[in-house]
């Protein structure tokens, strides 16, 4: 499955490698230096946690790169009276009787704990391009499925604020 990401996220990528490649892997190679100077290396914590974080880092770095290798540049635009990228959609459940309100995003922003929902969940990809007043039946498996009614679109924009998911 390829991500999907907005001209915005791939910027906040790229921002985030340098980030890491000239400041965090400095100053990891640093740490590492100072506690392979304790002495002893088969009993020196700090030296296996500055190692650790060392690893961390190189290894998020690798999964933004290829994240940005492999990834599909999508459009966060959308008719001002349909569900798009970015836009923070009220819905009421009809099963649970309850309205929630989420902001749908890109699949590397994606947090349903923080009422972000991905364009590549059953419950974004089912509302995309729907309007204000429509029914929705969002299928999550063969055997089950329910039914969101849009009660509103409030056309938000990529702010920022919206942080690119960790792994």
């Amino acid at each position: 499955m390829r991500n999907q990401l907005t001209k915005n996220d791939v910027e906040k990528i790229k921002e985030e490698i340098e980030y890491r490649k000239l400041v965090v892997r400095k100053e990891a190679l640093e740490a590492v230096k100072e506690a392979r100077a304790h002495g002893d290396l088969s009993e020196n914590f700090e030296y296996h946690a500055a190692k650790k974080d060392k690893n961390r880092n190189e290894s998020r770095i690798r999964y933004l790169e290829r994240m940005l290798k492999t990834s599909e540049i999508v459009s966060d635009e959308s008719k001002d009276d349909e569900v798009g990228l970015f836009n923070t959609v009220e819905l009421y459940f009809e099963e649970d009787d309850e309205t929630e309100k989420f902001k749908v995003v890109t699949s590397v922003r994606g947090n349903s704990l923080k009422g972000l929902i991905s364009t590549e969940s059953p419950l974004g990809k089912a509302i995309m391009g729907k309007k204000t007043g429509d029914r929705v039946e969002i299928k999550v498996s063969d055997s089950y499925s329910y039914y969101v009614l849009i009660k509103s679109i409030e056309n938000t924009h990529d702010d920022g604020s919206d942080q690119i998911r960790k792994y």
